[in-house]
């Protein structure tokens, strides 16, 4: 069996994140679990630190500062390269990702180096949604195809299980997302370096406990960072980004 971690970003999760790791237990017991939490004022990171002082395959890695959900994730990626992981399974801590699709994902991977849990493909779908969030995703799905040549449909979910060693050919230090753009721009990443794609369908729901951390903002920093990665691909070399470029906001 592949070695297999489980990562959650997290920032004000504490509700979801003591129901959220039995389950995660309960469907991948072989696997570890690592919980980047961005100094979360609701005492998520202690509550996950009282969970790891009983099971030795949960941790926490604190982080200092609310540094965002693409720097969250890229230190889940690090640390799965330079612990010799061979698998990484990332989903949201708010139960919008449920659990009980972890086997399909892993059964999808066996396959492909990217598999996507995804809301776009038949047998797929949203519950909770307002008509406005419905269109805002499709849209930059859409966007997301169109500039940076993907062929997934869903590129804007997180939860995707990936092949380590192909995430340990990509350069990291390239990566200009800092909020949610992040998740697109993996896509492309792996797309440079010729990993392949699968997609399995899930049924996202709105979140149990807690407040998204969506909003205008962060929509038009992905928009804008995507439209310069499109310009990098049609360039064929890298573009820098502006630092004066909207960072994220996940209060």
């Amino acid at each position: 069996m592949k070695r297999l971690l489980i990562t959650v970003c997290t920032y004000n999760e504490v509700q979801n994140i003591r129901l959220l790791i039995p389950e995660l237990r309960s469907a991948a017991p072989h696997a570890d679990i690592l919980v980047i939490d961005d100094n979360s004022p609701d005492g998520t990171g202690e509550a996950v630190t009282e969970i790891a002082a009983t099971d030795p395959h949960v941790s926490l890695l604190h982080r200092p500062a609310k540094m965002g959900l693409g720097s969250a994730a890229l230190a889940g990626f690090r640390h799965a390269i330079e612990n010799d992981y061979q698998q990484l399974l990332n989903l949201d801590a708010d139960f919008s990702h449920s659990p009980r699709y972890i086997p399909d994902l892993l059964k999808t991977a066996e396959t492909c180096d990217v598999a996507i849990g995804s809301r776009y493909v038949d047998g797929g779908g949203v519950v909770g949604w307002t008509l406005k969030r419905h269109l805002m995703s499709k849209s930059i799905n859409t966007y997301a195809r169109l500039f940076l040549g993907l062929k997934t449909h869903d590129n804007s979910g997180s939860y995707r299980c990936y092949n380590v060693n192909k995430l340990n050919e990509i350069d990291w230090d390239r990566t200009v997302a800092r909020g949610y753009a992040f998740l697109e721009e993996v896509l492309f990443r792996c797309r440079q370096v010729g990993c392949t794609f699968g997609e399995t369908p899930i049924v996202f729901e709105d979140r149990r406990y807690g407040a998204t951390k969506i909003n205008g903002k962060e929509v038009a920093a992905a928009l804008w960072v995507i439209f310069r990665l499109g310009l990098q691909r049609l360039a064929g070399a890298p573009v820098k980004i502006a630092a004066s470029e909207p960072g994220p906001d996940r209060s």
